[in-house]
């Protein structure tokens, strides 16, 4: 399994389906390498990392109805939809205990994309170098715009790494690994639209010129990205594993019946796709 990474797409509550297909591979003892993620992906895949069953459906599925954790009253105290202090704070550290010592002693490498708000370039932290910053970088990198507020670290200053670079495939490539499972979190056929209400951006980050850019190009990233990846599936280059029909749960989403059908959906087609999946890694 050398030189085989496992890129984690985001894709905020829709990230539960990507939290079903870890739990699964945890369960068989499957630990990729290198694991690579943004935004809800790179959340997920601490967890992974830190082998912690379960964990994400705790905290992305069991506290999903906190008023903490996402609600208009976060927005209106704090500007904020989702909790930011209770999810990477409060969650990971006193109701749902993050295991940072396994977490840091894991073997794998581990890496986090986040969006540099002034070049409008991604940024990427590893756990080698980052260990004990991994939640901070964690929470830039899940940090969306309009709805959190950005992160200062180390002289930048970070935000959702979904933005810049949605799907880092290229990113775990220049690390050296040559053969990449992904998962998606959306349906195959799924091509990005355009992002509307660009005036709003534009006016609300107005002192950040690379992330407006970055936003009004992410759609051809995105598709561009894809589209490389169903041209490398083809050469036997990429695993993917994505929903197949299109998802009822949104980017924000509340609703835990839908929210628990999604993460067994992820479950049962990683589960689906056990014999092939452990005959692309070996």
């Amino acid at each position: 399994m050398n030189n085989t990474g496992l890129v984690l797409e985001g894709g905020g509550s829709r990230g539960v389906f990507t939290a079903g297909v870890l739990n699964f591979l945890m369960e068989q003892d499957i630990y990729i390498p290198y694991v690579i993620g943004v935004s809800s992906g790179a959340c997920n895949g601490s967890s992974y990392i830190s082998r912690q069953l379960e964990r994400n459906r705790m905290v992305n599925i069991d506290y999903v109805s906190h008023p903490d954790y996402l609600s208009l009253r976060n927005w209106v105290t704090k500007r904020q939809l989702f909790g930011m202090d209770f999810l990477f704070d409060t969650l990971p550290n006193q109701l749902v205990p993050f295991d940072y010592q396994t977490f840091q002693a894991a073997k794998e490498e581990f890496v986090v994309g986040t969006t540099d708000c002034l070049t409008g370039e991604p940024v990427f932290y590893s756990k080698t170098d980052y260990a004990q910053d991994m939640m901070t970088v964690i929470r830039a990198s899940s940090s969306l715009p309009v709805v959190a507020p950005p992160i200062d670290f180390e002289s930048r200053v970070l935000m959702d790494g979904g933005i810049a670079d949605p799907i880092p495939i290229m990113q775990s490539l220049k690390d050296g690994n040559q053969k990449n499972v992904v998962v998606l979190t959306r349906n195959r056929g799924y091509f990005k639209k355009r992002a509307g209400q660009n005036w709003y951006i534009k006016r609300k980050y107005k002192e950040f010129p690379g992330l407006i850019k970055a936003i009004e190009n992410r759609h051809q990233v995105y598709n561009d990205t894809l589209q490389y990846l169903y041209d490398q599936e083809k050469q036997g280059n990429v695993f993917i594993i994505s929903p197949n029909e299109k998802l009822t749960v949104g980017r924000v989403e509340k609703n835990k019946n839908k929210l628990m059908d999604l993460y067994r959906k992820g479950y049962q087609d990683a589960e689906k796709l056990k014999a092939p999946l452990q005959e692309f890694l070996a």
